[in-house]
């Protein structure tokens, strides 16, 4: 959750970048060409390719707002754009440019805009374990561009995820489009499973003629479900926006992928690349950008707010880039963010202005949550259970809202030791939380998944994110002499 994409008014020593964003975001050019905005096509092009171009830079922008911008790293974005370039030398259509975006998202995402605008997240790069996985995904999103897929998908909005439906219902339709909303990013449409079918296989020729192990589609899939599993707590069906919430992927799919490589051979054809793979992305940030706040297992924690609240165990905490969300197993949910009010104006009339609908103005009460103002309330409508609270500290104010349509005294539970957990950050506490990176170290004499799992930070299921991030299974073991993954703390 970064401060200025909340409204949140400055104070002193803060500095609000939000109109430097796009200055500093970088992209790839790969081919001889840049995607042109104009109404006529290049030479060679059919006028096809100049609406698809002319679609593809309009929406640019957008995509880099959205997604934090662009994650600046010399030597990835080097590794990255000889990848591209190999894929594209070996494509159906080895003279189309394309513009390559490394986003500065923790999410695991990959996606394309028509006119060869291609974007991978550094989650998802630092996920994969070789230059072939990460070419499979990449493989896979120029075939949506070369098939004209991406067309179709630019036209489409992907249907609204819960909270922000909770949202929508609560708040009035006089002042809809003036909140900030969950999960408000640039939506693309889901392709279909012909499509994606299509394009699996498409991008795995593709990294077999660029050299590459044409397996690695279908080993990424499987490393990408598991994790979306690690994030959200059950099968990928979760709310976690990743690559495979707009990628289908079902096991029928892993296995069209396993015959589609085998058209080329056995799993030792082509090359993984893993070491270098593994040196370029050694030092990537992972997980949350540092202005966005950290989740750090059960509590967020903004060390530049100087703020933390953790809510109880069953939820499930995941930072976008517009709020702070939450959702328990039986669905109900939770969203904190910021809200521009005026130190002016009392919390209990910023409650009762008419940005809540169903609110019970019986319910209101003001009190002190840790030393800050605070006011509590509750609303239905439209068979939705809210509770909301309103915090204050100094000139910032912050939301929390809850929503359940099962409400019961666990529910009011949560919502009491959540809300009462909240509290500020001294200059040192806040400096003692650092981001984090991907480190990647070599493996000594009688080091062990165990005992390496135990170097992780930032989570409390270590070994789990170990043998995922490093693919490594239940039943294999560390070799000496070899590289893995860890997540440390920034330096």
């Amino acid at each position: 959750m970064s401060k200025q994409r909340h409204g949140i008014m400055k104070t002193a020593g803060v500095v609000c970048l939000s109109f430097m964003l796009l200055a500093g975001c970088k992209s790839l050019m790969i081919g001889s060409e840049e995607p042109t905005i104009s109404g006529v096509a290049p030479a060679g092009l059919s006028p096809t390719d100049s609406v698809e171009r002319a679609i593809g830079a309009k929406e640019h922008p957008k995509i880099i707002k959205a997604y934090g911008g662009a994650y600046e790293n010399r030597k990835l974005e080097e590794m990255v754009s000889e990848l591209v370039g190999r894929l594209v030398a070996s494509s159906s259509e080895p003279s189309r440019p394309y513009r390559v975006t490394i986003l500065n998202s923790p999410t695991v995402n990959a996606f394309a805009l028509p006119g060869g605008y291609l974007y991978v997240t550094r989650g998802l790069i630092a996920l994969a374990n070789d230059k072939a996985e990460l070419a499979a995904v990449l493989a896979h999103e120029m075939a949506h561009v070369t098939s004209r897929h991406a067309l179709a998908r630019a036209e489409e909005r992907q249907k609204t995820e819960l909270v922000s439906k909770v949202m929508d219902k609560m708040v009035s339709e006089r002042t809809k489009g003036e909140t900030i909303k969950a999960r408000q990013l640039v939506t693309l449409a889901s392709f279909s499973q012909v499509q994606e079918l299509e394009a699996d296989k498409i991008g795995i020729e593709t990294a077999y003629l660029s050299g590459l192990d044409p397996f690695a589609a279908s080993r990424f899939l499987q490393t990408m479900g598991d994790y979306a599993q690690y994030l959200t707590g059950r099968p990928e069906e979760g709310s976690k926006s990743n690559f495979l919430s707009s990628h289908p992927a079902t096991p029928e799919r892993i296995k069209a992928a396993i015959f589609a490589a085998r058209r080329y051979g056995g799993p030792d054809i082509g090359t993984r690349e893993r070491e270098d793979y593994l040196d370029a992305i050694d030092g990537i940030l992972f997980g949350d950008s540092p202005d966005e706040g950290f989740v750090r297992g059960h509590t967020y924690i903004h060390p530049n707010l100087r703020i933390r609240f953790s809510p109880p165990d069953g939820y499930r905490l995941e930072n976008t880039s517009k709020a702070v969300l939450a959702v328990a197993q039986d669905s109900s949910a939770m969203r904190f963010d910021g809200v521009n009010v005026s130190p002016d104006v009392p919390l209990t009339r910023y409650l009762a202005s008419g940005w809540v609908t169903g609110l019970i103005t019986g319910s209101i009460r003001e009190q002190v949550i840790n030393g800050h103002p605070a006011v509590l309330a509750a609303a239905e409508a439209k068979g939705w259970t809210f509770r909301i609270a309103l915090i204050r500290v100094n000139t910032a104010t912050y939301r929390f809202v809850f929503a359940t349509t099962t409400p019961n005294a666990d529910f009011e539970s949560a919502i009491a030791e959540t809300v009462n957990s909240f509290q500020t950050l001294t200059a040192d506490q806040a400096r003692a939380y650092k981001p984090l990176r991907i480190s990647v170290v070599t493996t000594g004499y009688g080091d062990t998944v165990e005992s390496m799992a135990r170097r992780m930070v930032g989570t409390d299921e270590r070994l789990e994110l170990f043998r995922i991030l490093n693919d490594i299974k239940p039943d294999q073991q560390l070799q000496r002499d070899q590289k893995i993954k860890l997540v440390t703390p920034m330096n």
